[in-house]
C-alpha cells in the first residue's frame, strides 16, 4: 500500500493502458460491426456499379471508418470508462488504491489525461483529416453509387454579394454549361451593370467563363452603353459551386475552408448560415465532450454496486444516448429556433459539465 503511495504512477500507467486498450478493443469491435451491416446494405449498390474491391475497400471503408470512428468517439469513450472502471470497482481494486492513500482527485488524473489525447486526436480528424476522407468517399459513391454532385433545380436566383446577383435557367453539370444567364449589379441610384446571356460555360483551360449571344448594359444616370455580341470571355465573381447541389458538402471542407465558406454565405444573406456556424463550433466543441464524459463515466462507475457491472453500463448508456440527443435537440434550436449557433453546440457540454461536478462532489471519496 505505501508503495502505492510512494509510486502513484504505476497507478497512472496501469488505468491508462487500461482505459486506452479498453477504447480501441471495443471502437474495434464495434467499427467491425458496423462495416459488415454498411456492406449488407450497399453491396448490390458496389456489384451494380461495378465497384472493384480494391476501390471499395480503399477508397470506400479505409475512408468510411475514421468518420464513423469519431461520431460515436464519445460514446466509445464513455462505454470504455464505464467497463473497465466498473471492474475495478467490483473487484475492489478502487477501495484498495483509495485506501493506500491515494485521493480520489489524484486517481482521476489518468482518466482526464487519457480522456484529453483522445480528445485531441478527435480535434485533428474532426477538422483536417475527416474532410478529406468524406472527399474520398463522394468520389467513389459518385463514381461507383449515385451522383452525389447534382444540378440546382431551374430557375435559380444566387446573391453573390450585397451588390451582385444572378440567375440561371439551367444548369448542366455534366458539360459544365448553364443556359439563360443574367448578372446584375446594383448601385444606390439602381442597376448600374446588367449582363445578359443565352449560355454561359466554364472553360478549364483559361479558367474563365464563356458566354455565347451575349448583351451587356451599363447604366449611368440616364446615360446607358450597349455591348452585344456571339462570344465573350470574361470574369465573374461566381463560381461552379453556386449552381450544383453537393450532397453532404459542409462535411468535406477542413476549418479553414469552411471558416471562408461562412463568410461568403454571409456576404450572399444564406438562409443556412446558422447551420453552418453550428457546424463551426460543433467541430470545437464536440472533442470536449469526450473528457466530460469520461469524468461521469468515473464516478458513475467507482461506486460499487451490487447489480456489478451491468447497471453502470446501462446507466452510462442512458447518459451517453442522452448528450448525443441534446446535442441534435440544440442543433434544431439554432437553425429554427433563433437559438445562438454558439451556444446550441456548447450547451450539452455546459450541462453535463455541470452534472459531473455534481457526481464528483456526491462521489464517496
Amino acid at each position: 500500500m505505501n508503495h502505492l503511495k510512494r509510486h502513484p504512477y504505476l497507478i497512472d500507467l496501469y488505468i491508462v493502458k487500461k482505459f486506452l486498450g479498453t477504447f480501441f478493443v471495443v471502437l474495434s469491435l464495434l467499427l467491425l460491426i458496423v462495416v459488415v451491416i454498411d456492406l449488407a446494405e450497399n453491396i448490390q449498390d458496389f456489384l451494380d456499379g461495378n465497384a472493384p474491391f480494391k476501390d471499395i475497400f480503399f477508397n470506400y471503408y479505409l475512408n468510411f471508418i475514421p468518420y464513423f470512428a469519431n461520431t460515436f468517439s464519445p460514446l466509445f469513450t464513455f462505454v470504455a470508462v464505464i467497463y473497465f472502471t466498473s471492474r475495478l470497482s467490483v473487484n475492489t481494486e478502487i477501495v484498495a488504491i483509495l485506501n493506500a492513500g491515494v485521493s480520489f482527485y489524484r486517481l482521476m488524473v489518468p482518466y482526464v489525461f487519457s480522456a484529453i489525447c483522445i480528445g485531441l486526436f478527435s480535434l485533428y480528424l474532426t477538422n483536417s483529416l475527416i474532410p478529406q476522407t468524406s472527399k474520398n468517399m463522394m468520389l467513389f459513391k459518385e463514381k461507383y453509387v449515385s451522383r452525389q454532385i447534382r444540378s440546382k433545380e431551374v430557375d435559380n436566383h444566387i446573391k453573390l454579394d450585397k451588390n451582385t446577383y444572378a440567375y440561371i435557367h439551367y444548369w448542366d453539370n455534366k458539360n459544365n454549361m448553364g443556359f439563360n444567364f443574367w448578372y446584375e449589379t446594383i448601385s444606390p441610384n439602381g442597376i448600374s451593370y446588367k449582363l445578359r446571356s443565352q449560355v454561359i460555360q466554364w472553360d478549364s483551360t483559361n479558367q474563365q467563363w464563356q458566354l455565347g449571344t451575349y448583351l451587356i448594359r451599363w447604366f449611368d444616370g440616364k446615360e446607358e452603353r450597349l455591348l452585344e455580341g456571339e462570344t465573350l470571355d470574361t470574369s465573374l465573381n461566381i463560381q461552379i459551386s453556386d449552381f450544383v447541389y453537393i450532397k453532404d458538402g459542409i462535411a468535406l471542407m477542413n476549418s479553414q475552408e469552411l471558416r471562408q465558406f461562412i463568410n461568403e454565405e454571409i456576404a450572399k444573406g444564406s438562409p443556412m448560415v446558422k447551420s453552418y456556424e453550428f457546424e463551426k463550433h460543433r467541430r470545437i466543441a464536440f472533442p470536449f465532450a469526450t473528457i466530460i464524459l469520461t469524468i461521469i463515466g468515473f464516478c458513475v462507475s467507482s461506486r460499487k454496486s451490487r447489480q456489478g457491472t451491468g447497471l453502470h453500463l446501462l446507466m452510462g448508456f442512458v447518459i451517453a444516448f442522452s448528450f448525443i440527443m441534446l446535442l441534435q435537440i440544440s442543433q434544431m434550436f439554432a437553425i429554427y429556433g433563433g437559438f445562438s449557433p454558439f451556444w446550441a453546440a456548447w450547451t450539452p457540454n455546459i450541462l453535463y459539465a455541470a452534472l459531473s461536478g455534481v457526481l464528483i462532489y456526491i462521489s464517496p471519496k
